[in-house]
């Protein structure tokens, strides 16, 4: 068998390449078929993002739906405890209660989201996080 041969029978199956061929033509398929196994990789991966991408814009769109009808359910039960309260407690009563209520409320939340973004950033700078708080989080 000629060295050309042995060329194409590895072109064709490297398998055939290491019983007939020289060490150029077996190094040769391997390299050719490593780059189709690449490419068809690249392909792949592009086709995943582009999946991921059309579902993640579908996600987006639910999660502003979501949190648009979320407000409105908020201030419709604004609206209601204050027309129920109203009768007991006079209009202004009915407003203090409810407005110092989600005063409280926003006031809870945005100290949870300082303390969170405290510890996040001191992981990611490096100021000794706490290590206790690192393993909860990573093990929820």
């Amino acid at each position: 068998m000629t060295e050309q041969d042995a060329y194409r029978a590895a072109e064709d199956d490297p398998a055939k390449a290491e019983t007939n061929g020289s060490l150029g033509a077996r190094l040769e398929a391997i390299l050719r078929h490593g780059e189709d196994l690449v490419m068809a990789e690249i392909a792949y991966q592009k086709a995943r993002v582009g999946f991921g991408w059309s579902r993640g814009k579908r996600v987006v769109a639910f999660l502003a739906l979501a949190a648009a009808f979320g407000g409105l359910t908020l201030v419709a039960l604004v609206v209601g405890l204050l027309i129920a309260l109203a009768p007991l407690i006079t209009a202004w009563g009915a407003l203090a209660v409810v407005g110092l209520g989600l005063a409280l409320l926003s006031f809870l939340c945005f100290r949870s989201a300082v303390t969170a973004f405290r510890q996040a950033r001191s992981v990611v700078v490096g100021e000794g996080p706490d290590r206790a708080v690192v393993a909860r989080e990573g093990a929820e």
